[in-house]
């Protein structure tokens, strides 16, 4: 793919809180003088960290991104519960320790709370918040909970592959819980703050979360506003990257002078010269970046036609332009 456009590329971005991801994508708009612009994996408005921005050519590459599981570190405060499951939220239950219970809870480290999280770590169904972008009938949640219409949701499947407890330490009259969260895409840290708050019997609510990796992406290159802001006013457009980085998990296969030129033209190729880059007995399961002098043209997939196993283009995306 040719990116010699400085308006295309993937922008790791690190959100500020109190914005929206939206807001950051009119903000990249503007800075770059483009319209195209779209961002994965939606935070929220109270979140900061990464939030990956693909802006012109290099917007077909996100929904090769859509599976990436991800890490978070949150702040969960016990005491309360709160409709939207954070700090924003109108408070709707929960309450707060007593002196003996917090005296208890310090002399045993906590470990009834410790206990907690290593049950909520072992969930594998979540039942979004209904303050959530999730789509009803094609209308975000958070749209329908404001307007005070009723919110239908469903459990979906979560996976969680680990909850680290980071600290737990007095706050005022309460207590909080600072932990990382590895998980599956889909998975709300919200709801497990608000999960562990109801059994508890305190309730509790997310005071801060931040996105620390998504995929191959982390936090730590991601640029704060004002920094791309500095760098564009003064010509560098470093933190443009390739969004071929997004392929790196796809197997990979090597296209000849003559396969190039096919595939170019929208051909399904045989997969003969290709079954040592194959995975073993794949017919159609796998996605794979076909490169051509080190650049992804295509991904492809195989399958099979007449007996024979051929390569498919699922997504063409070299350009000349």
């Amino acid at each position: 793919m040719n990116l010699s456009d400085s308006r295309s590329g993937l922008i790791l971005i690190d959100k500020k809180p109190g914005i929206t991801s939206m807001n950051v994508d009119s903000y990249v708009k503007k800075l770059l003088g483009t319209k195209k612009v779209g961002h994965h994996g939606t935070l929220d408005p109270f979140a900061t960290g990464l939030l990956p921005v693909y802006t012109g050519k290099a917007l077909r590459f996100v929904r090769y991104a859509d599976d990436f599981d991800k890490s978070y570190r949150c702040v969960a405060v016990f005491g309360k519960s709160t409709d939207s499951m954070d700090r924003d939220g109108e408070v709707t239950g929960g309450r707060m320790p007593t002196a003996d219970e917090l005296e208890k809870l310090e002399a045993e480290d906590y470990k009834s709370i410790r206990e907690l999280f290593e049950q909520e770590a072992l969930i594998t169904e979540q039942m979004p918040p209904k303050f959530s972008a999730k789509k009803i009938n094609g209308r975000k949640a958070y749209e329908l909970a404001r307007k005070g219409d009723e919110v239908e949701l469903k459990p979906h499947k979560v996976k969680i592959f680990s909850i680290t407890i980071n600290e737990i330490r007095r706050r005022e009259d309460t207590f909080e819980a600072d932990f990382t969260v590895e998980c599956s895409k889909g998975t709300y840290i919200r709801t497990i703050c608000d999960d562990i708050g109801k059994m508890s019997g305190f309730g509790a609510y997310a005071d801060s979360l931040r996105r620390m990796s998504c995929g191959p992406f982390r936090v730590e290159d991601a640029y704060s506003e004002e920094e791309l802001k500095t760098m564009a006013d003064s010509g560098d457009w470093s933190f443009m990257a390739d969004p071929e980085i997004t392929l790196d998990y796809m197997p990979k296969i090597m296209l000849s002078d003559s396969e190039y030129k096919d595939v170019r033209l929208g051909r399904k190729i045989p997969a003969d010269s290709h079954m040592n880059e194959l995975l073993e007995n794949d017919i159609g399961t796998t996605k794979y970046r076909a490169l051509y002098e080190g650049r992804v043209t295509a991904v492809m997939y195989t399958a099979m036609e007449n007996g024979r196993k051929l390569l498919r283009i699922e997504r063409m995306l070299a350009t000349d332009d």
